[in-house]
């Protein structure tokens, strides 16, 4: 049971009752920080579970997005410079939650995630279930090949000073430091694979975030996820969706290492991504929406790929910052953005068609006559 519903019937236990009248206008911070949270971890577990497939995927061999359950793997075995091995520097409540999301929502082997921490033996709970935590970000970097900076800006210049040297080309910055810009991430570690989602939070919001402090099983919640898509306004926080494009380009980078053609990243990337359709689809799948090559490179680069060439590797930073084909690309094309929210609650284990079965039938209930 959640402790916060132990408390319910105990008013002076709450963390409300110790306010001051004049305080109680900000309790809408605490919400905003914990929905915050909840959308830095889920995003982040998106994007690993498709950066995971993607590496784990060969030619002949299928790799779906959407398990049923946790993947079995042998946690003696020792993992392959081929698999998404992730590391997170920082061990405080973010760093902590984001490891558990990624273990538990997007289902990364306890043996591909360290974590480098100044106080490793804080985390015994974590080490318990396998992920190796210590001290050592330069070892952390030279092992893993994404990496999630959720450290205090106040230690990020001296973090990647002592990195900087020891970063791969294709290993890439996954950044949950807001308050430091992607321009100077980029000059701190002279480096352009880096991710930095941006979030909005907006005056009047309905909180939908609840009260429990476990992210992990926050994202249990249908409406919790479904709000976390990303072109949701529920609950008040919003991610920027050049989060959403440079993920694509993440995802094209990653195929661009395995050396598969272009033409075969398109077809992956369809059966991967908008392989289940929104209820707007109906049965005729016709026009539902495939990725072609001009949906990430214009048309005069796409006219001199013949069929043997791979993607050319995208600098992730002038994505973000700058307008790309598929910015065009998914600002007019509903299809497509319905498919993507489609897509990401599925990875989550959340239907939308059944979620808008239950609210369908929440309204009929509520328009009932009484007995």
């Amino acid at each position: 049971m959640d402790s916060s519903d132990l408390m319910d019937n105990l008013p002076s236990l709450k963390f409300e009752q110790g306010l001051q009248e004049e305080e109680i206008p900000w309790l809408f911070l605490q919400s905003r920080s914990r929905g915050l949270i909840i959308q830095a971890c889920s995003h982040a577990a998106f994007f690993c579970r498709l950066l995971w497939v993607l590496r784990k995927m060969e030619e002949s061999t299928f790799v779906s997005m959407f398990p049923l359950e946790e993947e079995e793997e042998d946690p003696y075995k020792k993992t392959s410079k081929k698999e998404l091995r992730v590391g997170i520097i920082g061990g405080g409540r973010l760093g902590k939650q984001l490891a558990l999301v990624l273990l538990q929502r997007a289902f990364i082997p306890p043996q591909n995630l360290h974590i480098s921490t100044r106080r490793p033996e804080i985390l015994n709970d974590l080490q318990k279930m396998g992920i190796q935590c210590f001290y050592h970000n330069c070892f952390l970097v030279e092992w893993a090949n994404l990496i999630f900076l959720c450290c205090l800006p106040s230690q990020l210049t001296h973090i990647c000073m002592e990195i900087n040297p020891r970063l791969d080309k294709s290993c890439i910055v996954y950044s949950l430091v807001t308050a430091v810009p992607l321009p100077r991430l980029k000059q701190l570690l002279c480096h352009t694979s880096i991710l930095h989602p941006q979030y909005q939070c907006a005056e009047n919001y309905v909180d939908i975030w609840g009260s429990n402090e476990d992210i992990s099983s926050a994202l249990q919640d249908p409406d919790i996820v479904h709000a976390t898509s990303p072109y949701s306004p529920d609950g008040g926080v919003t991610v920027s969706i050049k989060w959403l494009e440079a993920v694509f380009y993440a995802a094209l980078n990653t195929c661009t290492l395995k050396k598969i053609p272009y033409p075969q990243v398109l077809e992956i990337l369809t059966n991967l991504c908008l392989s289940i359709h929104p209820q707007t689809c109906g049965e005729d799948k016709s026009n539902c929406p495939r990725f072609i090559v001009t949906d990430f490179v214009n048309q005069a680069f796409a006219k001199t790929l013949n069929p043997s060439n791979v993607f050319p590797w995208f600098d992730l930073i002038t994505v973000q910052l700058k307008e790309t084909p598929f910015s065009q690309h998914l600002r007019k094309t509903v299809t497509l953005q319905e498919h993507l929210t489609v897509l990401y609650c599925a990875s989550f284990g959340v239907s939308l068609s059944q979620e808008i079965d239950e609210e369908e039938e929440r309204e009929e209930e509520e328009k009932a006559p009484g007995p």
